[in-house]
């Protein structure tokens, strides 16, 4: 009776092994539905993820060419990735994020003869407002203020709430060039 029950069993889970078909396009359709729905619901804990090194731009503004490999890495902290194969290149990696990484900065540094060369990445040193290295003729900082679009005329209001804002700014348009047209 033992060796039956334990052959039943075999041959039903074999069996059920066999009869699931499920390519990966399914898969990647339902297969995630149910972690998916449950990391939105507000009861659910999703813990806070901060990975890597925190790259700030003060510290990138700090490095320049030429400076040793023990001063920038005062500067900046121990690289993250420290490849034995490319000894002349650090890369610095950070990430956050709530439940899954939401946040990525990345910046790469090349070394030659252990002196900074090149930085590449998300980061690039800026130059200074006052002091060495700042412009001298402070009228060449420009500042520009944020563009803010003219204000709708009751007529552009009410052809958007019909949605023929488009159109009907076209159709103006071209109204007004050839009223001038006619003008001329």
């Amino acid at each position: 009776m033992r060796k039956l029950l334990i052959s039943v069993a075999l041959t039903a889970s074999l069996g059920g092994c066999s009869s699931i078909d499920i390519d990966k396009d399914t898969w990647d359709l339902f297969g995630n539905v149910i972690p998916e729905s449950l990391e939105k619901l507000p009861f659910v804990y999703r813990p806070q993820i901060i990975q890597g090194n925190l790259i700030v731009q003060d510290n990138v503004n700090q490095l320049k060419p030429g400076m040793h490999k023990k001063q920038v890495e005062l500067i900046m902290g121990t690289a993250l990735l420290q490849d034995v194969f490319h000894n002349d290149r650090w890369d610095y990696y950070y990430g956050m994020g709530i439940g899954t990484i939401e946040l990525e900065k990345r910046l790469t540094l090349y070394f030659k003869d252990d002196k900074l060369a090149r930085i590449v990445g998300d980061y690039q040193p800026l130059p200074p407002i006052r002091g060495e290295g700042a412009p001298k003729d402070p009228k060449a900082i420009i500042s520009v203020p944020d563009w803010q679009p003219p204000p709708s005329s009751l007529f552009e209001k009410a052809m958007s709430a019909v949605n023929l804002g488009d159109e009907a700014k076209a159709v103006l348009k071209e109204q007004q060039t050839e009223a001038e047209k006619k003008t001329e």
